[in-house]
């Protein structure tokens, strides 16, 4: 099989036969999203990584195409109704691929929201674990065998009566249901009720029952106190309202406090009530199952002296511990019939090895400081991605392209070294690896690269360069090229001097213990480590509920990740504003008062400007019976969201439709005469949104993409200084190129007499730091401490930090 090196020298222009050569996959015509009409051959049974600035198209390429389409040949074998049953993506707009084996995406997606997902369940891991009790463990005497659903806290075996599986019980106190005992019941003592008419239904029930809803509720007899709050009757009485001579007489229901708060927790649909119901509760460990979630019959069952629970919540690293007996066992037993004991059992080797084998790939990508019931919406997008390649590298396929996105983002660079290895694994069992990366180091480590730019949106699109790194540097359009050398990331500046200090003593979160920190203000703060190492839990946890209380510090921001909305109504442009100017520029225009259209004709989010038949979403859901659903442009505004009425009013020749198709970029120059909308369009620019369309909606947006609005929306408020801004990993996503445009905007709120800090594992970040603090040395348990704290230089000579050696590279010392 040929080598990249074998190959002509690269070109941009594709050679005009269809064959496939050994060894290629051959694209012709991509045109998703902004490529434009794209040919190029990409070599299988190697490492490729696609580079090129945020917006540029490799991810159209490597994700909307190459991935799209060999996800869509597989389904085609599928049965048409099992089909239904497969979240399938839109089919890609390309002339032909050739070549091409299956494939299998890992992009970065955050966790749901669930604790009830965890590394265990994410990596399979719970699965054999279970099974290793069920078989394997060491049963109390008389004890029956428990099949595997009962050491699932999700399961209805194996959850606790109590917490239901949750672990925690939420336990409402009259401390916590009742706030103010002088107020009387009428004058909304028992704050758990709800408000409101319900509120008062429930007063007027308590009334013809019999209690006094005027008497203070400190004085009402405790017999009645813990009736009202407690008691699991439901009487229906009928009212009969005395203010209101209209209103007729009525069957009320009561609820106790106690009662209505759990049922509201349990039941609701609605995250607002349900956070209020919170307010009146006294949450903890489930007293029953310790916090376990389990039933104590699977809590009594043993392996290695170790209950399901306390497996779980060992860090991987001891977990192996744990298993070793078990695997090195030189005369195992036949499974027998009694199930007292069956640890030196041939199952229990069987099982043990299995599990030791998966969790040392685990170890090796560093993630040996997690325990199986580490809730997934805890863990970081490089650390969940991770997972799932240590699960994939498990599975033994073999002729699988596997197409990562950022496998790199959250990761220390220390820890790179046994991604890239991994990565080696894949490709040395037979499988072709695609990399979206703008990591420099692991783009150097390659087999080839394929370019894409030279800009972002409608300014990129094109491949500029596809073969081995090295010949990347005679392409002049790249953006990318600069930075492939070590060292083309460099910079200086002049370090600033604080202002004041921020005294952190004896701080205690998480696997932070007992930490004392001084931390500089009015400068630019990078938070270094590995992962686990506590830089989140500083910064995130502990610096916001400290700061506020800082004489330098007038208000705390926490420029985070989470998404700026969950439905595709929310988008760029009303989320930072600008488009409440874009609708009354359009108002203000000779057609809209000639038509009587005010700014609220066009709004596509109520009656009246917007499409009614897609009601302004500018799709529709088209269901077609044995196939699968699927959305299609609405047949009525083809997409414009609006109605032919609205679109009928221009301005500068545009449709409220058009400048929401607009990217940034263009925006800039289309409404470069509304003040507001120009400030919030340079400032996006300004962080490296340029390519994203105003309305692009948010459910689309990377989480860096909504930390950079946000950051971007930030630049624009009023500054008087004395702000602490948070950020965590801001970086992410970002072409080096793109890094440098986010630390001349870091800078530019520091000079406004702020404090900046950032949680950071790119070193060219850092190293514009003014001040660092490096924590570590490792993960978990063995993180948590301050390894080293001064300048850029000062950490970077320090010994015994994981971050140095890399800070000097930056630095170039």
């Amino acid at each position: 099989m040929p080598t990249p090196h074998d190959q002509p020298a690269p070109s941009t222009t594709a050679p005009t036969d269809t064959a496939t050569p050994d060894g290629f996959i051959r694209v012709r015509g991509a045109r998703e999203h902004n490529l434009r009409d794209v040919d190029v051959d990409i070599p299988r049974d190697r490492i490729v990584a696609f580079t090129g600035i945020s917006g540029s198209g490799k991810s159209s390429l490597a994700f909307g195409t190459v991935f799209a389409e060999a996800q869509r040949r597989f389904l085609e074998s599928v049965a048409p109704y099992a089909r239904r049953l497969i979240a399938q993506g839109s089919t890609p707009h390309v002339d032909a691929i050739t070549g091409l084996p299956p494939a299998v995406a890992l992009q970065q997606r955050r966790g749901a929201p669930s604790t009830r997902s965890t590394v265990g369940t994410l990596t399979t891991l719970s699965n054999s674990v279970r099974m290793l009790y069920s078989r394997a463990g060491t049963y109390p005497d008389g004890a029956t065998q428990l099949y595997s659903d009962s050491f699932s806290p999700n399961t209805v075996a194996g959850a606790c009566p109590r917490c239901h599986g949750l672990g925690t019980a939420h336990e409402v106190t009259e401390a916590s249901a009742v706030h103010d005992p002088s107020l009387s019941i009428r004058e909304g003592a028992i704050t758990a009720w709800p408000g409101a008419w319900q509120g008062k239904n429930l007063r007027d029930v308590t009334a013809v029952l019999g209690y006094d809803i005027d008497r203070p509720w400190q004085d009402l007899p405790k017999e009645d106190r813990d009736w009202l709050l407690f008691t699991e009757e439901q009487p229906v009485v009928e009212v009969h309202p005395k203010r209101d001579r209209v209103a007729k007489p009525y069957k009320g229901r009561f609820w106790s406090a106690r009662q209505y708060t759990l049922h509201t927790l349990a039941d609701s649909q609605s995250e607002t009530q349900r956070n209020k119901a919170l307010r009146f509760v006294e949450s903890g460990p489930c007293q029953l199952c310790g916090g376990s979630g389990l039933t104590r019959a699977a809590l009594a069952v043993t392996f290695g002296g170790l209950s399901i629970a306390e497996f779980n919540a060992l860090p991987l690293s001891e977990v192996v511990e744990v298993l070793r007996p078990a695997v090195e066992l030189t005369d195992p037993t036949p499974a027998q019939s009694s199930v007292t004991s069956g640890e030196r059992s041939e199952v229990a080797q069987s099982i043990a090895t299995d599990l030791h084998g998966r969790i040392d790939v685990l170890i090796g990508l560093g993630l040996g400081y997690l325990g199986l019931d580490r809730a997934t919406p805890t863990l970081s997008p490089g650390e969940t991605q991770r997972l799932r390649i240590a699960t994939q590298l498990r599975s033994g396929l073999f002729g699988v392209v596997y197409v990562l996105d950022e496998p790199s983002a959250g990761l220390h660079p220390a820890d790179t070294e046994s991604l890239v290895q991994v990565l080696d694994d894949l490709r040395a069992s037979g499988n072709s690896v695609f990399v979206v990366e703008h990591d420099m180091d692991i783009v150097r480590r390659a087999d080839w690269i394929v370019d894409v730019g030279p800009g972002a949106g409608s300014g990129g699109g094109r491949v500029l360069y596809s073969g081995p790194p090295a010949g990347l540097a005679e392409v002049e359009e790249s953006v990318t090229r600069r930075y492939l050398q070590p060292g083309g990331e460099r910079a200086a500046h002049e370090r600033r001097e604080p202002v004041g200090t921020l005294e952190i003593r004896g701080a205690a979160l998480h696997n932070l213990d007992d930490l004392d920190l001084d931390l500089p203000l009015g400068v630019l703060t990078a938070v270094t480590g590995v992962s686990g190492s506590g830089k989140s839990s500083l910064v995130g946890g502990v610096l916001p509920a400290i700061a506020t209380e800082h004489p330098l510090i007038s208000r705390v921001v926490e420029v985070d990740q989470k998404p700026i909305g969950r439905t595709p109504r929310s988008n760029l442009a009303t989320y930072t504003g600008m488009f409440d100017a874009v609708r009354q520029a359009f108002a203000a225009t000779e057609d809209a008062r000639e038509r009587g259209r005010t700014a609220g004709r066009f709004s596509f989010n109520v009656e009246g400007g917007r499409c009614e038949v897609c009601q302004g979403e500018g799709s529709v859901s088209v269901e077609l019976l044995f196939l699968p659903g699927s959305w299609a442009p609405c047949p009525e505004c083809h997409g414009a969201r609006y109605n032919a009425e609205t679109l009928e009013v221009r301005r500068d020749g545009a449709t409220i439709a058009d400048v929401l198709g607009m990217t940034v970029d263009e925006a800039a120059d289309a409404l470069a005469d509304l003040p507001a909308a120009a400030r919030e369009l340079t400032a996006l620019r300004s962080v490296g949104l340029g390519y994203l369309r105003l309305g692009q909606p948010a459910p689309e947006l990377s989480g860096g993409e909504a930390q950079r609005i946000k950051l971007a929306t930030e630049l624009q408020r009023a500054r008087s200084g004395h702000t602490l801004y948070l950020l965590d990993e801001p970086s992410t996503g970002l072409h080096p190129a793109d890094v440098e445009l986010l630390t001349a905007q870091l800078a530019r709120l520091t000079d406004a007499g702020n404090t900046v800090v950032v949680v950071e594992h790119v070193m060219s970040v850092v190293a514009q730091a003014d001040h660092v603090v490096d924590m570590g040395p490792a993960g978990g348990d063995e993180g948590g401490r301050v390894v080293a704290s001064g300048t850029p230089a000062e950490v970077a000579a320090a010994t015994g930090s994981r971050t140095a050696p890399f800070l000097r590279a930056a630095l170039g010392a």
